[in-house]
């Protein structure tokens, strides 16, 4: 064993100990450590993987959907790598592999399920050669750091060409992704939602409006949110493409319910969105050749945790945690909330830290206009960014309580609300508004 490879894979399992001990998330100095103390440890790592890796890229979704794919995977007797706290850029993937390895150097896994960054697949795809890529959607996301979505869409086609044989499983609601992987040539497959849903009458971005073929205005016969939906080309006649996984039976509510291939799936989750999420973890376990008989086990016991609709009881009340960091996720968190339809309040945290991304004109794209509703008892900013938070609300004419401490925003609420409190927070608000909300939910 290189002496080398088993001192990075020791200091990086110290120095994530240490920062567990601190209360500090320390996934991505883990992986810094063991970069810097042996480069290649990545690709050898990986290279040790005994059947397939998974990459799930895409703007919206990636967390949930790879560790439901990783769930799914295990239920099926597996041993899997998963970087399940959402760290998506190279340290954090490296970190994934060497905290999962053994004191002797060497990893015990099956399959490895990693969330990549968009923008970190050019320094990670090299490295662990994905048997399979999900691409859960594309969306307009931090335009300081991506730029518009030609460019992330540039940089996964670059990738996605030096793998050939790699399968993308792909969202075919969103004529960007369906349009990228048949581009590619790559063999394909398709999920989707082929019957509408429910009326869309917000007044969404909508990214996929142009034919990426010819540049020719598409017509769709309905959406589903932002540009997912039903749509064609009436010029070259793309289109979208008939999925291999198609969701249908469809019901949204208090849980989640539709068929696929005859089976029956349900979760007790919210949101209209989960059905992809759940829908594209089915589709990459049947793809990898699983009959998919105890996934209905796995959504069962599934927790998603990491602030995607997470749940906490502070003092007898009822806490959702959810992160939302671009609108088309925004609009989708705040239609969650709206299906709750007894007395709620809310708490919008707002940071613009860089891993934020500094530009926060996108909040001007969300429809926070839905909050106006007499279920919403009160609405509190905070964060960084908590006056331009505020001021955004008064736009729509919806009063807002303002407190920059989330921790004093929370108790607050607690104290004196509903006893139904919902926290949308984007990236970096997530992390630190987890650990408060757990030690509050500790207190006696």
């Amino acid at each position: 064993m290189n002496i080398r490879r088993l001192a990075a894979i020791w200091a990086a399992k110290a120095a994530g100990y240490a920062c567990k001990k601190m209360g500090r998330q320390g996934v991505t100095w883990a992986g810094k450590i063991a970069l810097k103390i042996y480069p290649p440890i990545l690709k050898e790592l990986a290279g040790e993987v005994r059947k397939e890796i998974f990459a799930v890229c895409g703007t919206n979704g990636k967390t949930t959907t790879n560790n439901m794919l990783c769930a799914a995977l295990e239920a099926e007797g597996q041993k899997v790598i998963c970087n399940h706290t959402g760290s998506n850029m190279l340290n954090g993937v490296v970190a994934a592999f060497v905290l999962a390895a053994g004191l002797n150097g060497h990893i015990d896994a099956d399959y490895a399920c990693i969330e990549a960054d968009e923008a970190s697949t050019k320094y990670i795809f090299p490295e662990i050669h994905p048997d399979y890529m999900v691409l859960t959607n594309l969306f307009r996301d931090q335009l300081d750091r991506y730029g518009e979505i030609d460019i992330t869409m540039d940089i996964l086609e670059s990738m996605i060409r030096t793998l050939p044989k790699m399968r993308l499983i792909v969202n075919g609601d969103d004529a960007l992704s369906a349009y990228l992987a048949m581009d590619t040539g790559n063999p394909c497959t398709f999920y989707g939602i082929s019957r509408q849903v429910m009326k869309n009458e917000t007044n969404e971005i909508r990214e996929g409006r142009f034919c990426k073929k010819c540049g020719a205005r598409l017509e769709y016969s309905f959406y589903h949110y932002s540009q997912l939906g039903d749509y064609l080309c009436p010029k070259c006649g793309f289109k979208r493409p008939d999925p291999d996984f198609d969701a249908y039976d469809v019901q949204v509510g208090d849980r989640l319910a539709f068929r696929v291939e005859d089976r029956l799936l349900s979760a007790n989750y919210k949101g209209f969105y989960n059905v992809y999420n759940i829908l594209a973890a089915y589709a990459g376990v049947r793809t990898a050749g699983f009959s998919g008989e105890h996934f209905n086990d796995m959504l069962r016991k599934f927790n998603p945790e990491n602030g995607r609709m997470e749940q906490f009881r502070i003092q007898g009340a009822g806490v959702i945690l959810n992160l939302a960091k671009n609108p088309a996720g925004f609009n989708q968190n705040i239609s969650a909330v709206m299906q709750d339809k007894s007395p709620k309040d809310v708490i919008i945290a707002i940071n613009d830290n860089a891993q934020d991304g500094i530009d926060i004109s996108w909040l001007w794209d969300v429809d926070f206009d839905l909050f106006r509703d007499e279920s919403i008892r009160s609405v509190t900013v905070s964060g960084i960014r908590c006056q331009d938070m505020r001021l955004r609300l008064k736009y729509v004419d919806i009063p807002s309580m303002l407190e920059e401490d989330v921790e004093t925003a929370v108790r607050s609420r607690v104290k004196d609300g509903t006893g139904n409190l919902y926290v949308l927070v984007n990236y970096t608000a997530l992390f630190s508004t987890r650990n408060i909300l757990k030690r509050l939910e500790g207190e006696k």
